[in-house]
């Protein structure tokens, strides 16, 4: 099994010239409530963080350990979102770059280049370039893609407490069964986003 060198995209960066080398990445582009959440991050060069990876990859316990870990080490993070109405507004495509923006704009100290998950431009300022499978492959964005997670489940779990009815700490306001249920039960409230609910 070849082994990914994780840093290869920061490399190329630094082999330019730039030095703060931050990954954004989003999280909550499919539920059917809530904010879409992103983060951006600049670790420190060649950090080794045992376990970093696309959250997707990770379980709950080990996201919330490198949540703590992240935050902690690196240079500079930032965690935005735009919320549902936003979502509503302007659509799902638009509010996950402008999450995205939003995060690295955001950074304190500031990036001078930005590795952006995905294959959309999110429109930044500065210079920056987008990195398919990012997530799995960029140490920065990899670091991105545990903060935004963590932060939109915590997010749903204050949510639940709002709205019991809908049990979003076990979905996270995913298109589940019991979600679903819910919804035909009780109707959406507020944090529902209208754009996702037109088939229900």
């Amino acid at each position: 099994m070849i082994e990914i060198d994780t840093w290869a995209h920061e490399r190329a960066c630094w082999a330019e010239g730039y030095q703060m080398v931050a990954g954004t990445d989003e999280a909550g582009a499919g539920p059917l409530a809530g904010a879409v959440f992103a983060a951006a991050v600049i670790l420190p060069p060649l950090e080794q963080i045992a376990g970093l990876t696309d959250s997707k990859k990770l379980g709950e316990k080990k996201r919330e350990a490198l949540y703590d870990e992240i935050c902690a080490r690196a240079l500079s993070w930032s965690v935005t979102w735009v919320d549902e109405t936003e979502i509503d507004r302007i659509n799902i495509l638009q509010a996950r770059l402008r999450a995205m923006r939003r995060a690295a704009e955001t950074l304190d100290p500031p990036a001078d280049f930005v590795l952006v998950d995905g294959n959309r431009d999110a429109g930044m300022t500065f210079p920056h370039r987008t990195v398919i499978q990012g997530d799995s492959l960029s140490a920065n964005i990899s670091a991105a893609s545990i903060l935004a997670k963590v932060s939109r489940d915590r997010y749903m779990l204050r949510l639940a407490e709002e709205y019991p009815q809908y049990a979003f700490e076990r979905h996270k306001g995913y298109g589940t069964k019991l979600h679903y249920e819910r919804l035909r039960q009780y109707g959406p409230c507020p944090v529902h986003r209208r754009s996702f609910l037109k088939n229900l």
